[in-house]
């Protein structure tokens, strides 16, 4: 059975989050917690998601801002291994969280290394975390299709996303993807390979 891994960013998604709604949709769906939403530690929360992958036999990954960071440190673990697909959702870059949030982020790089499973990246024209360019280049050097939903923020709370009904389009078409790659793998012998990049202007699909 494949479990869907709820993976947030900093401080959490507070009720009424998108990703807080899916948890509830979903009863196999499962959140990443963590011991530290303020003040977050990579190796720490790293130990979290593996933790979470170590206890299911396969899942897909539904992460946002900060998440999708840490779920691109995943990509040369053995653990990486169980992760279908990856939703990442918003993602952060590190300067620009430093730079808002007075905490310090020990997150260590920004994570450039391609992913070693199918992942779609969503995001916006102005997202305060991370600029438009800076999202197409992290989605090519994950190896992920892109989307950008246009001027719509953070995608969370405060951009006007409750449930996000029109996410879950996205995630299918994830899915979609992930197995198209794990059939094309079992016909020709091969491990699964990433997608070609590509980038949509559309809005919520």
């Amino acid at each position: 059975m494949c479990t869907t891994l709820i993976v947030p960013g900093l401080n959490g998604s507070d009720e009424g989050h998108w990703q807080r709604h899916w948890l509830l949709d979903d009863p196999q769906a499962k959140l990443v917690d963590q011991d530290n939403w303020q003040c977050p530690v990579l190796e720490d929360w790293i130990d979290r998601l593996e933790a979470a992958l170590t206890a299911v036999e396969s899942a897909y990954i539904v992460a946002h801002s900060l998440g999708c960071l840490l779920v691109a440190n995943m990509a040369s673990r053995l653990s990486a291994a169980k992760i279908k697909g990856a939703l990442l959702v918003a993602p952060a870059h590190l300067d620009r969280v430093e730079a808002i949030h007075p905490c310090i982020v020990r997150f260590g790089a920004f994570p450039r290394q391609r992913l070693a499973f199918p992942s779609l990246v969503v995001g916006s024209m102005n997202d305060p975390y991370m600029s438009p360019e800076e999202l197409a280049r992290t989605a090519t050097s994950w190896g992920s299709d892109l989307v950008n939903l246009g001027a719509v923020g953070h995608i969370n709370i405060a951009a006007g996303f409750g449930r996000w009904p029109g996410g879950y389009g996205l995630f299918d078409r994830l899915k979609a993807t992930a197995e198209k790659a794990t059939t094309g793998s079992r016909l020709h012998g091969l491990p699964a390979i990433q997608g070609l990049h590509l980038q949509s202007d559309a809005g919520v699909l």
